[in-house]
């Protein structure tokens, strides 16, 4: 029986998060005030006592949920994993957790991420929207016929089980698509409270500046397989792990896909390491025969 753990990404995160692990563990104190150093500014201050909207923020919400998560993972870093993945920013995460990347390099590759997809959303009005209930091809052939007679963008963007697919473009593009898909079948297609275009070929400027800090960062072998959004299949040598880190912020994330994978690769118990249980409901709909718990 193989044992994974999965890393949740941007959108898990709550007011108060890591306060407890703050006040009773002398570790987590020392990760909390490595990161206000490393990030510039006191993310615990805004972790436990700021608002659902001071968190939405993209530079707090990206390292936050990175840092809960590797606190999280180091409490049962013992029991090492046989294999690991993360859905968007949660790959990063896993890369901690596989020994690719340290803490503090993590930590400044995420900021990084963060400040620069900001950057990318303030250049072009672009947002994102979430299809329930068609499948993944009919989604597909919708996106690829609005953007050839509209000429918007519009992409999908998450796989994130069965039957929910998140889509990413222009503002004009996600609205003729959400007509779209309703007229398709789709029970849903709602327009999603974000500031971007994430996974699509908007960010493409933020993928220039992640581009360029991936590249100079020094990545360790890892202990075991990354499962990565952008192919969903185990990657163990450094240098395409770099490529397809780099390749995430424009690609999409395959998360369906990838957790077949791993099923098929052998895992039978799958473990979501960090806040919320988003990936512990994706993971039951992909696949109801595997075990899923969580470590918050």
């Amino acid at each position: 029986m193989k044992h994974a753990y999965v890393f949740p990404g941007q959108g898990s995160q709550f007011p108060g998060m890591g306060k407890e692990h703050y006040e009773n563990s002398a570790f987590a104190k020392k990760l909390f005030e490595q990161a206000n150093e490393i990030l510039g500014f006191r993310i615990s201050d805004i972790l436990f006592t700021g608002t659902d909207e001071d968190l939405r923020q993209t530079k707090v919400t990206q390292p936050a949920v990175f840092l809960h998560s590797v606190i999280a993972y180091k409490g049962i870093e013992q029991n090492r994993p046989d294999m690991v993945a993360g859905h968007s920013l949660g790959e990063f995460s896993a890369l901690v957790a596989n020994g690719v990347l340290n803490f503090e390099d993590g930590l400044q590759l995420v900021s990084i991420r963060a400040l620069a997809m900001q950057k990318a959303c303030e250049l072009q009005p672009s947002t994102m929207a979430a299809v329930l209930g068609l499948d993944d091809a009919k989604v597909e052939e919708v996106c690829a016929r609005v953007q050839e007679e509209s000429g918007e963008i519009v992409v999908p963007a998450n796989y994130n089980c069965p039957g929910q697919l998140v889509i990413s473009g222009s503002v004009k593009g996600i609205e003729l698509a959400c007509e779209s898909m309703k007229a398709a079948g789709a029970k849903r297609a709602l327009v999603l409270p974000v500031g971007g275009a994430f996974h699509s070929p908007l960010m493409e400027p933020a993928r220039q500046e992640l581009k360029d800090a991936i590249e100079a960062m020094k990545f360790q072998t890892p202990v075991c397989p990354v499962y990565q959004n952008v192919v969903a299949r185990a990657v163990i040598d450094k240098d395409e792990i770099k490529h397809n880190l780099i390749q995430q912020l424009t690609g999409a994330v395959r998360w369906t896909q990838s957790v077949q994978a791993m099923i098929q690769d052998g895992s039978s118990r799958f473990t979501e390491v960090g806040p919320g249980k988003v990936l512990q409901g994706l993971i039951g709909k992909i696949d109801k025969t595997v075990a899923v718990d969580g470590i918050s």
